[in-house]
This record gives C-alpha cells, sequence and structure tokens, in this order.
C-alpha cells in the first residue's frame, strides 16, 4: 500500500518563518538535525497517529518572487543559523517547493504589506473572486501530489486589526459579503481562511492577524467538517509571561507593573514598524497578563524595529511587585533568540497534532492547541503549565 502524503500549505512561504520552517522539514527527511524544540517529538505523544517527516510535501502562497534558495541563503548569512552545506544538500527540494508557490493576495493588507509586494500580484476583483482563486490553487496542489489532506498555516506579516464587531456573526450572512467588495471587512489571512475551509483543508493562524477568528469562520469550519486553531505562535518573551505571571499569583505576590521592551530587525519587524500594523501585536502580547494575575497591573509592552539585528530578537522585561510586609521588589529577565528558529519547529508541531486530530475524526476548533498561542481561540486559560496539561490530556485520550 503506498504511503499517504499530507500537504503543508505555507501563507508567506519565502518569508523567514516559512522558509526556516522548510529548510528544518528537508534537514529532518535527510537526517542532518535532531529534534531539539519539537513538541510533538516529546515521549508522551509518540503514540500518536501522526505524520512522518517523509509523508510531508510543502507548497504555499506569497506575494513576493524571489526565489526560495536565495531566501534560505540568508538563513545562513545574515541569521547564521544554517550551515552553508545544509543549502546544498537540499538545493534540490527547495527548487521542488519553489515551482509550487502561487501568488498570494493582497486584500485589505494595509499599505506597508503592500509596498513589499511584486507588481504582478494579482488584482482580485471581489473577495469571491479571491477565494475562488486561491481553493484552485489548493486543489492543484493536492491533485499533482496525490495528496491525502493539506494544512494551510498562516506565517505571513501581521495585517492591520480589524474589528470584530464589523464581522457578520454567521456563515450564512458573512457569505453574500464575499461578492461585495466595498462592504466586505474581511483581510487577506480571512480570504486563506475560508479557502482552506471550503476545500476542506485544515487551517492554523501562526500570526496575530484576524484569519480564522470570526465566529462566521468557525461555523464554515465545523459546516465543513474540517478544522481550525490560532491565533498568534507563542515562542518567546510572551511564552515567559505565561510561565513566570502564575508563579506571582500562586505566592500571592502583587505585581504592580510589568513592563517588556522587544527589538528586532527582520521582515516582520519592518512590518511592524508600522503603527497600524504593530497594535494588533501589541494586543496579542499584552492580553494573558491580565487574566492570569487577580491584580490589574500597568503593563506596556513595545516593540522596535531595529535593521542590524536581522532575526534575531531581544526582549527586556521589569517586573515591580510587592510582598511580605509591603516591600517592593523587582525580577527583571532578558530573553534573546532567533525568532524563526523558535517558531519553525511549532509550525510543524502544528501541522502533526492538526494531521493526527483529524485522522481522529475531531472538527471545528482545536482548543487542545492552546499552549502553541498567545492568543489562543476559544480558550480563556493563558497558564502555559494548564495549557500544556490540555494538549497532554488530549493525546491520552483513548478515541
Amino acid at each position: 500500500m503506498a504511503e499517504s502524503h499530507i500537504g503543508i500549505w505555507l501563507i508567506g512561504a519565502k518569508g523567514g518563518v516559512a522558509t526556516t520552517t522548510i529548510m528544518g522539514l528537508c534537514a529532518l527527511k535527510k537526517g542532518l538535525i535532531g529534534t531539539a524544540g519539537l513538541v510533538s517529538s516529546l515521549p508522551q505523544f509518540q503514540h500518536l497517529q501522526m505524520p512522518d517527516w517523509n509523508q510531508f510535501v510543502v507548497a504555499g502562497h506569497d506575494i513576493r518572487s524571489v526565489p526560495l534558495a536565495e531566501e534560505a541563503g540568508r538563513l545562513v548569512t545574515e541569521s547564521h543559523t544554517v550551515r552553508p552545506e545544509m543549502i546544498d544538500q537540499c538545493r534540490e527540494e527547495l527548487a521542488r517547493i519553489d515551482r509550487r508557490i502561487r501568488p498570494g493576495t493582497l486584500q485589505k493588507v494595509g499599505p506597508t504589506i503592500t509596498e513589499l509586494a511584486d507588481a504582478q500580484i494579482p488584482g482580485d476583483r471581489s473577495p469571491r473572486h479571491c477565494v475562488d482563486r486561491l481553493r484552485g490553487d489548493l486543489a492543484e496542489f493536492a491533485e499533482a501530489e496525490n495528496l491525502d489532506h493539506v494544512v494551510v498555516v498562516n506565517v505571513a506579516s501581521t495585517e492591520p486589526a480589524v474589528e470584530m464587531d464589523l464581522i457578520a456573526p454567521r456563515w450564512a450572512e458573512l457569505q453574500p459579503l464575499l461578492d461585495r467588495p466595498n462592504e466586505c471587512p474581511l483581510p487577506a489571512s480571512s480570504l486563506y481562511a475560508i479557502a482552506a475551509l471550503q476545500s476542506g483543508n485544515s487551517y492554523v493562524n501562526f500570526t496575530p492577524s484576524l484569519g480564522s477568528a470570526p465566529p462566521a469562520i468557525d461555523e464554515l469550519a465545523r459546516l465543513n467538517g474540517t478544522r481550525h486553531v490560532g491565533c498568534d505562535g507563542k515562542t518567546g518573551e510572551t511564552l515567559l509571561k505565561s510561565v513566570l505571571a502564575p508563579m506571582f499569583a500562586r505566592r500571592n505576590l502583587q505585581v504592580m507593573s510589568w513592563v517588556g521592551h522587544n527589538i528586532f530587525g527582520n521582515l516582520d519587524g519592518k512590518v511592524l514598524d508600522d503603527p497600524v500594523n504593530k497594535q494588533t501585536k501589541l494586543q496579542s502580547k499584552d492580553r494573558l497578563l491580565h487574566e492570569i494575575l487577580d491584580s490589574r497591573p500597568q503593563t506596556h509592552v513595545s516593540i522596535e524595529y531595529i535593521e542590524s539585528l536581522g532575526d534575531w530578537k531581544t526582549a527586556w522585561d521589569h517586573v515591580h511587585f510587592r510582598g511580605f510586609l509591603g516591600v517592593p521588589m523587582a525580577l527583571q529577565f532578558t530573553w534573546q533568540g532567533c525568532d524563526s528558529v523558535l517558531a519553525a519547529p511549532l509550525v510543524l508541531d502544528l501541522v502533526r497534532f492538526t494531521e493526527a486530530a483529524r485522522r481522529r475524526g475531531q472538527t471545528g476548533l482545536l482548543n487542545f492547541l492552546a499552549s502553541f498561542f498567545k492568543s489562543p481561540l476559544g480558550v480563556s486559560e493563558h497558564r502555559f503549565d494548564r495549557q500544556f496539561r490540555m494538549l497532554e490530556n488530549w493525546a491520552a485520550d483513548k478515541r
């Protein structure tokens, strides 16, 4: 019996996270690297029906036509995260993936992202026309590669925020707006989600963009018997917050203020230099403290674009708290890591867990994956240990 294959469709396929994901997957297939950083490789998940690395086939959408091998080369020359010989060993696979990447969409992505795009990106007549084109790309990919299923993962740059109140709560009310460009509030991330879910594919939103968050799109997933999850991958500073904040709460230490400063210089950082796009990210990073702590501390998060840092992010946090006898004290920490290297294994984890859920027959929102996200859809629990327990309990469930 022929081995089944699963598609990974990356939105923003030539960005830093996607390129690192692709390089990592190629290296895993060839046995060039170990499994450090991959949650799905932990012992408690080995009994799950998850695809092996060789079963994955990669393609995607992007708004830039730069060769994928050139983007991979930046991991050597700028990020210094990949050895030159690894590029050579994966070059043929990179070329095959490059040929599968199709033009994305610029629907309501904002001027900063639009300025990054090639001139030949299609100007879709309507959101409906855009969704149909994206669906066609997914269908062509699945047929050409004889795929059992496709998991679409959004790792594109952060879009400007969209007010949820502007979006009809039911799919029957929202879908007619796809024919009315002036009335449809949905950005590109949500159109990608609709295209994926209407095609029966799974959708993962690793960004803070709107994606599949509207209830109407969740309803679409359930109607089509497929699944989705998001949003905004939790990789660094916010991960630490979700671990440290419960410590203060459980020791009855009153956090009076929590300030975090972030600096980095990759393409995502350049997009977030626009205050409109940055606000979407800030909302996601700052939300969980007020959910975890009983006190209402003053909080501040800043994100600054420092071009010379490339993909290396530094976060400085200052936590001012009050203890016994009312004595004020402080915790300070520095987190420094390569943004894409922290994110890429989580992308692969999410694809594997999502596929395992499909094989179990699960549909709708996969809330057991909350530990991977800053703003997990449908989950109010932000303590990392409790979120991770949700994943372990799901894995232990004998279905």
